[in-house]
């Protein structure tokens, strides 16, 4: 369907889902069940559909990832380093979303694991999703 003469960047999308529970906030993280990064964690996400939005994207990949849905997900920033991912030039749109407790979450899909973790005591994450956190974090302030 789609024949380009130069190559094309992959746009993915990544969600963070913040949830706020005695007075505490956890972040919601996925363990990679395939290459590049298999067994690491990351926030949620993964490559989009032509036919369908971004944020559609989102909830079908956290949904798929995690057993989550939500009702809405805010565009938050896109990420577009070079090198952000070892299998190809990949450029990433994260969106997020905040609950009022956290939810009951299961791994599924490409994901092993899914499991909360409180937005100061992560594990060590996949890509430049560190980054990510943290950019958020401070966004939230």
């Amino acid at each position: 369907m789609y024949v380009y003469k130069y190559p094309r960047a992959a746009l993915t999308v990544d969600t963070i889902v913040i949830a706020e529970q005695d007075n505490k906030r956890y972040i919601l993280l996925i363990k990679r069940g395939n290459e590049p990064f298999k067994n690491k964690w990351a926030i949620p996400g993964g490559f989009i559909e032509m036919n369908k939005t971004l944020e559609e994207a989102c909830k079908r990949e956290l949904y798929e990832e995690t057993g989550l849905r939500v009702k809405q997900m805010i565009q938050f920033k896109t990420y577009d380093a070079i090198d952000r991912d070892p299998r190809h030039r990949t450029i990433s749109v994260v969106y997020y979303t905040i609950l009022k407790q956290i939810q009951t979450v299961i791994g599924n899909d490409d994901a092993l694991q899914a499991d909360w973790f409180p937005v100061y005591n992560l594990p060590d994450l996949a890509f430049d999703h560190k980054q990510i956190i943290e950019e958020f974090l401070s966004f939230m302030v």
